[in-house]
């Protein structure tokens, strides 16, 4: 009988959605590519000029409910309380995080942003490990967060909480305070609109 050519390999098997199995061809399977090296960043104090950066930041949080909005005004309000993560090659701001006093031993972190492209390469841990070194430094001994992040803000020690950790007299001169983030840490009734399914943290430094 006349020799017939050996068929191609035909491929590893699947099995499809109707529980047949189906023959992939290996010349359709594309190569995987190697993943890129996440880029070096460096974390700084915030300046006027990073505004910009920051709010393009925020805002596909803001719009997924994630984060509160603030108003841009706030931004340059505040910005003396941010620090930014930067690319080293060209220094593309790419994160942002600020800590606001509360009070003598006690502040928040807030307002903790990562670029979407770059999650998962460190930057977020990179910028609260500078939050929580400025805090030390200022003498801050509690730091609070209000978070849908739960499992990354537990990795650097924070606990959740449930009643506010202070006492009377300082809970009475944080209900004075205009700030949205101190009526949060207050769990205020007028803010939990605002905070539905957050989760309140405190991390003792």
């Amino acid at each position: 009988p006349p020799h017939r050519p050996h068929a191609p390999h035909p491929g590893p098997l699947t099995t499809t959605a109707s529980g047949s199995v189906a023959i992939m061809s290996s010349e359709a399977v594309p190569p995987v590519p190697d993943p890129l090296p996440a880029p070096a960043v460096s974390v700084r104090r915030a300046r006027t000029a990073d505004v910009a950066a920051v709010r393009a930041l925020l805002d596909p949080y803001t719009r997924r409910g994630i984060l509160l909005d603030k108003a841009t005004v706030t931004l340059y309000e505040d910005i003396q309380e941010f620090w930014v993560a930067e690319r080293d090659d060209n220094a593309e701001v790419v994160g942002c995080g600020a800590l606001h006093i509360m009070w003598e031993d006690l502040a928040e972190v807030r307002t903790l942003a990562v670029d979407p492209a770059l999650k998962g390469a460190g930057v977020g841990h990179l910028l609260l490990e500078k939050l929580l070194h400025t805090a030390r430094w200022i003498g801050v001994r509690r730091v609070f967060c209000l978070t849908f992040e739960v499992h990354f803000f537990a990795k650097h020690g924070f606990v959740e909480i449930g009643e506010t950790p202070v006492d009377t007299e300082v809970y009475s001169e944080l209900l004075r305070s205009p700030d949205e983030g101190v009526a949060e840490f207050l769990d205020l009734e007028r803010v939990k609109p605002n905070t539905l399914g957050n989760c309140r943290m405190l991390l003792h430094l």
